[in-house]
């Protein structure tokens, strides 16, 4: 499992809408609701290994190359990025590798930790709720979308993405070129939506392959695509996640059996969050469980 960090803290930090508090002032829900669904994860999937990402500070090589990139989003609340630092404090506690890099987003390091997971021969599942991930998967590499709390999550193979787009994974990053993506700002070509990119890709199969048979194509799909070409092109490169970041990654590193439970459990205790600290207990291996205190005779 390759879990998107940041996905998890804004999903968490919305669904409990109610502020928590400890009894000293501080808020907690989107801690809370982080570590609930972290829980869930490990209680469905029970993953032979797991492994954190994040994204670090603005900005990315994407920035770089269009300074505008996201930059239609609006702001976070700050109660919400106050937790982030706590959030990775308890992933730390509890053991879990976390894995980021200046420059680049969470999206790129799941995609290189994914690639080099399939490539040791293990099946990898992503969890994040992030559309882009789709164009990672293979036979080997899966998308899990959170739903109800990670109780029943929604899981894409090729097929599934197929019978919801109608295009391929590896079509994915070509399809987001020519319809844009306006939560990231990324132009596409004007006047292409979600039904256009699907068929030219259906009947061409790639950007290249819709410019090579431009003369092809008639009326006003033809004008937009010609006015819109460097857009088309320019998009690819900003829809493609990057599967080459240099990481560190070590399979026994992400082995579950490793995380510190009773780090999290101390973490969780810290925090005044007894109602997980119980459900902490419950999916704890027998060999990490900690022996009941006893009581002395003398």
């Amino acid at each position: 499992m390759v879990i998107d960090g940041h996905h998890l803290i804004h999903r968490a930090f919305y669904a409990i809408q109610n502020p928590l508090m400890t009894s000293s002032g501080e808020q907690t829900n989107a801690i809370f609701g982080f570590c609930s669904m972290l829980l869930n994860i490990i209680e469905v999937e029970k993953p032979d290994y797991i492994a954190m990402t994040f994204d670090e500070a603005a900005p990315t090589f994407r920035h770089d190359m269009h300074e505008e990139y996201k930059g239609t989003r609006k702001k976070a609340p700050d109660e919400l990025y106050a937790q982030i630092p706590r959030i990775r404090e308890m992933v730390k506690a509890f053991g879990m590798p976390a894995y980021s890099k200046e420059g680049y987003e969470a999206d790129d390091m799941m995609g290189t930790l994914a690639r080099e997971a399939a490539e040791m021969g293990m099946e990898v599942y992503i969890v994040t709720g992030d559309m882009d991930a789709m164009q990672l998967i293979t036979p080997n590499v899966r998308v899990a979308f959170p739903h109800k709390g990670y109780r029943e999550p929604i899981i894409y193979d090729r097929l599934r993405v197929k019978e919801k787009y109608g295009i391929e994974p590896e079509q994915v990053v070509d399809y987001k070129a020519m319809m844009g993506d306006s939560s990231d700002n990324i132009k596409g070509v004007q006047g292409i939506g979600p039904k256009g990119a699907g068929t030219l890709l259906n009947k061409y199969h790639t950007l290249d392959g819709i410019y090579e048979h431009i003369d092809e194509i008639t009326g006003g799909i033809h004008d937009k695509l010609v006015a819109g070409k460097d857009d088309a092109y320019f998009s690819q490169t900003m829809a493609r996640i990057v599967t080459d970041v240099p990481n560190g990654f070590k399979k026994e590193d992400t082995d579950r059996m490793t995380l510190d439970y009773l780090g999290l459990d101390l973490f969780l205790e810290s925090l005044e969050m007894k109602s997980l600290q119980r459900r902490l207990k419950k999916i704890t291996p027998a060999e990490k469980q900690q022996p009941e205190a006893q009581m002395s005779m003398f």
